[in-house]
């Protein structure tokens, strides 16, 4: 984005705001809405649409590993699919952005996210006899683009569709609590912060396990209402607050 910098001084501020301020992608809240439908796209891909894990790849990849080791090809080939469909999303969300805040005048994140939903809710008219792969591939797509998108908290660097990166953080704190003393209050705020968004995802998931039966393929439409509130600040800020800063690059992009 250099070319958009008019001057030295322009360049300078730029800087100045990008180390000083969190955008309002940043917030920490945003963050845990954010993961609260993660954790409802995760568990209504693996209970209700064919028990793959759209959120992250690596259990994909263990169970095509696993049925290439017990010589079910045909299998394996089956989740070359969700992971086509990750790679295709994060090719995206790295192109896209640019673009996106230049030509409609909001924030590449809010766009996004606006697009989960409007995705999400044609998903939930998709009904159950149609093949399983054609939500997969639609929500591993998304999937793919929102933690592409969404790196950092304050900050902090933080992932708002799995989970394990926040359980290696706890473990970090409490080895930083245990061993610098003089650090103890900043360990146990960022522990805290990794542990409410655990809690943020189960509670999504949570939520949609015990609705599925009942809401059946619109089910995924609860995650709508957490993105819904995203959307409403993020373009808010974005037409108002931060109209200025369409040009500040997230931290940790």
């Amino acid at each position: 984005m250099q070319e958009q910098f008019k001057s030295e001084e322009h360049r300078q501020k730029h800087n100045e705001l990008h180390r000083e301020h969190y955008l309002t992608c940043e917030k920490y809240y945003i963050f845990e809405l954010l993961a609260v439908a993660g954790g409802m796209m995760g568990l209504y891909t693996y209970s209700l649409r064919g028990q793959v894990f759209c959120n992250a790849q690596t259990g994909n990849i263990v169970k095509m590993t696993a049925a290439i080791g017990w010589g079910r090809y045909g299998v394996a080939l089956y989740y070359l699919i969700p992971f086509a469909a990750y790679v295709l999303g994060t090719i995206i969300s790295e192109i896209l952005p640019e673009k996106v805040s230049r030509t409609i005048f909001i924030r590449w994140e809010t766009a996004l996210v606006g697009t989960e939903m409007l995705v999400l809710f044609m998903i939930g008219f998709i009904p159950f006899s149609w093949p399983d792969q054609i939500v997969q591939v639609m929500i591993n797509f998304l999937c793919a683009m929102q933690f592409n998108t969404f790196r950092q908290a304050e900050g902090i660097p933080m992932a708002t569709l799995f989970v394990t990166n926040h359980v290696r953080q706890i473990g970090i704190s409490i080895a930083r609590i245990i061993k610098h003393h003089d650090q103890e209050a900043e360990a146990r705020a960022k522990m805290l912060k990794h542990v409410k968004l655990i809690l943020a995802f189960m509670f999504g998931g949570i939520i949609v396990t015990a609705l599925s039966s009942y809401l059946k393929e619109r089910t995924i439409w609860l995650a709508i209402i957490p993105l819904s509130a995203c959307f409403c600040v993020m373009l808010q800020s974005d037409l108002i607050y931060e109209r200025a800063m369409l040009d500040i690059t997230p931290h940790g992009h």
